[in-house]
């Protein structure tokens, strides 16, 4: 059991917005509320690295970069190329979506390898790296394999979802992913996490990081439900 302020859920918010329309405009709003909010960092599509890095300069939010997003259906080099360039134009974190044809061939030589390459690129930048699963289209089995594998190249986190499939975090997914995993490895929920009840859950449930579009929201819902509460940590 851990106590965590405010603040504390704040920096483990990835605050995000991958929308294909996503104007300057919401960018720079992004940023901003995560500058306010303390967010730990701003979850964007690679092409707004360099904007967001330039808008968070001489802060401590994070540039994230969702890689091979948000079906992961490009080869090895792409992603290897994405990532890489996406850390040159000022992102420090990377979000990569697994080739799931390959998972579902239980091909995990390739996904290992992709996995190693992906997170070679941000260990050689320093930057953190994120294995997205999308486990809403996976078996059971096929989580626990790809724990296996991620316990075997130990990226810093892996993650339940892009959010933009047919489902999203659960809590039993942050369960089976904490438990089947090297502890080494951290797990990032995302995908329809809209409430402070929801956050709090995940968090419960082994989740160290956790992505929203609600992230507002959730930090007024927490902030809300604190205060009702008259403490300033929860212990989970």
């Amino acid at each position: 059991m851990r106590s965590y302020t405010l603040d504390d859920f704040a920096r483990m918010i990835d605050h995000t917005n991958l929308r294909p329309d996503a104007t300057r405009e919401d960018m720079g709003r992004l940023c901003d509320e995560a500058v306010r909010y303390h967010f730990r960092m701003v979850a964007i599509n690679p092409v707004q690295s360099a904007l967001c890095a330039e808008l968070l300069a001489g802060t401590d939010v994070h540039v994230g970069a969702a890689i091979g997003f948000p079906l992961g259906q490009i080869s090895v080099a792409s992603k290897v190329f994405e990532t890489k360039d996406a850390l040159s134009s000022g992102a420090n974190e990377i979000d990569y979506v697994v080739n799931l044809t390959e998972v579902k061939a239980g091909n995990w030589t390739y996904v290992e390898d992709e996995m190693e390459r992906v997170v070679a690129a941000c260990r050689e930048a320093g930057a953190t790296s994120k294995v997205i699963f999308e486990n809403c289209l996976l078996t059971q089995d096929e989580k626990i394999a790809l724990c296996g594998v991620a316990s075997k190249v130990l990226p810093d986190f892996i993650k339940t979802s892009t959010g933009f499939s047919t489902g999203g975090a659960t809590v039993e997914d942050v369960r089976l992913m904490r438990a089947h995993v090297d502890q080494r490895v951290k797990v990032k929920a995302a995908g329809r996490i809209r409430d402070a009840e929801t956050f709090l859950a995940m968090v419960a449930a082994g989740a160290e990081r956790v992505g929203c579009t609600r992230s507002i929201p959730v930090m007024e819902g927490l902030k809300a439900r604190m205060a009702a509460d008259g403490v300033d940590h929860y212990d989970l």
